[in-house]
């Protein structure tokens, strides 16, 4: 087996989908899976964290403020998500060679 088809082979198991990435910020988008999946960690805890205090916080009113944020923070990654994938993508590439 040559040097490149291994490259590619471990491009082709190792890469992100769009499409997988889209699936998990419609299902799980309010817990951050999407962006665990782009490998956006720190970004992908802080939705997670907030979305969990502001559901906690929904009896006092006050977490329908955090709900609201991280619902425009959906809205906008609906746009930001292709990029993550590609950088995603591009980087690793740059890894393999």
């Amino acid at each position: 087996m040559s040097d490149v088809s291994r490259q590619m082979m471990m491009y082709d198991a190792q890469k992100k989908s769009l499409v997988v990435a889209f699936l998990l910020w419609f299902f799980l988008g309010y817990l951050g899976a999407h962006r665990f999946y782009a490998g956006k960690t720190l970004s992908g805890i802080l939705q997670l964290v907030m979305s969990l205090i502001g559901a906690a916080l929904t009896f006092a009113g006050v977490g329908f403020v955090l709900l609201g944020v991280v619902g425009i923070w959906l809205f906008v990654d609906i746009f930001l998500l292709p990029g993550l994938i590609r950088n995603h993508n591009v980087a690793l590439v740059s890894r393999l060679s």
